[in-house]
């Protein structure tokens, strides 16, 4: 089954206690029982910046998203167990905390039970139902660069503690932002769009020492990806830098279209994540 390696690396695991002995199920089975949305974030960074927040929609490594400890995944709907008696699905949110964030963001609709389908994933702006809005503000904030700054003491050594919105607006704001965030990083094709960045160059499409200079990303002496910006090579998420991680952890392979494709929209995805990020503003955080 598909796992979340690290960041737009997704491998395949065989998830059985025969084989897979740290298995941690109490978290994991929120993934594997329906549809689901995790933060994966750490308790602790050692690295210089707080880029210790990713989204997944699978089972995770332990690493997935911090690399100098470990990550934690915490999923948004909590799924029943085949022994408990309430076989109803939750939102993983301390019920008094939401009910604050729901009133300041002026989130006064009545609340729906999560269904155990995917809609949640295809609806979209003011459709989203509200624990999807508020893990969207979440995850806005986290990419927040006034956030991560003011924080930055902080999250070395505690899991992130968001600011409750200001304002209704506020919320809105930092909520669609989190959202075009989430869809790109769960490499959602509507959108990421086009990938205006082009495999050049004659050769195998064996990855050697990959670097880039001047707007290309090299992956052997004869072969490249042009248009590159320099964001995107040196952009960090978890620790990583995925547009060189992702490369140096296929050194001596040969890339196929699909591989090639992929790697173009990582980074389309890590281009938009910069511009995304410096469009978040808040009054003070």
């Amino acid at each position: 089954m598909p796992i979340a390696y690290r960041p737009f690396d997704t491998r395949f695991t065989v998830y059985n206690a025969h084989v897979a002995v740290h298995r941690r199920d109490r978290v994991m089975h929120h993934f594997l029982a329906g549809p689901n949305i995790g933060l994966a974030t750490a308790r602790s960074n050692k690295n210089p910046i707080p880029d210790h927040f990713f989204v997944t929609g699978t089972i995770s490594e332990t690493k997935f998203a911090e690399s100098s400890t470990q990550s934690v995944n915490l999923p948004l709907y909590l799924y029943p167990g085949e022994q408990d008696l309430d076989q109803s699905i939750r939102i993983n949110f301390d019920p008094k905390l939401y009910a604050r964030i729901r009133k300041a963001a002026g989130l006064t609709g009545a609340l729906s039970a999560p269904d155990g389908t995917d809609t949640f994933r295809r609806l979209a702006g003011e459709a989203r139902p509200d624990e999807v809005k508020v893990f969207d503000y979440i995850y806005g904030m986290l990419y927040c660069p006034d956030y991560r700054q003011t924080y930055a003491e902080f999250l070395k050594s505690n899991f992130p503690r968001v600011p409750f919105p200001p304002s209704s607006e506020v919320f809105g704001a930092v909520s669609a932002k989190g959202e075009e965030l989430r869809r790109l990083h769960l490499m959602e094709d509507a959108a990421i769009g086009e990938t205006p960045y082009p495999f050049d160059g004659d050769g195998d499409s064996v990855v050697d020492k990959a670097r880039f200079d001047a707007g290309r990303i090299w992956i052997n002496t004869t072969q490249y990806f042009g248009n590159v910006s320099a964001v995107a090579w040196n952009f960090p998420i978890g620790g990583y830098q995925p547009a060189q991680k992702w490369l140096k952890d296929r050194k001596g392979r040969a890339l196929e279209w699909d591989d090639i494709r992929h790697y173009q929209k990582i980074i389309k995805i890590l281009v938009e994540t910069d511009r995304i990020m410096n469009e978040i503003e808040l009054p003070n955080v």
